[in-house]
């Protein structure tokens, strides 16, 4: 026996199409956040590493230009290697120190003493 269909009634169950999933934003920026955790988690030490060491050679070079070579400190970023653009640098008059900054992972200073040069603070 045939079975006869009217035009209205619904398809058979297995030509019916799979309910279509909805992607939240929230969902999304979830796991984003995840994935941007987990990247960070697992290059945490090199990149702190390599920060102290941008941050340590900038304080280095930046206190030696600025007080063993008397140029300005906005005229020693010159003497900084490619790719360092990153590192900011700050000075103290009063102490003779220079503080460079690679953004929210490392921070290091370089004092000049007399006969010794620029010296780097110990690290922590």
């Amino acid at each position: 026996m045939v079975e006869v269909r009217s035009p209205t009634s619904a398809p058979h169950p297995a030509y019916a199409r799979p309910p279509r999933r909805s992607f939240r934003p929230s969902r999304i920026a979830l796991a984003l956040i995840v994935c941007a955790g987990a990247l960070i988690g697992f290059f945490w030490k090199p990149l702190h590493g390599y920060a102290i060491a941008g941050a340590s050679y900038g304080a280095r070079v930046g206190c030696s230009c600025r007080y063993a070579g008397g140029r300005s400190l906005s005229d020693c970023r010159k003497d900084f290697e490619p790719g360092m653009g990153l590192v900011s640098l700050s000075e103290d008059n009063d102490a003779k120190s220079v503080t460079a900054r690679f953004p929210l992972l490392a921070k290091q200073t370089a004092t000049y003493r007399e006969g010794w040069g620029c010296v780097l603070q110990p690290w922590k």
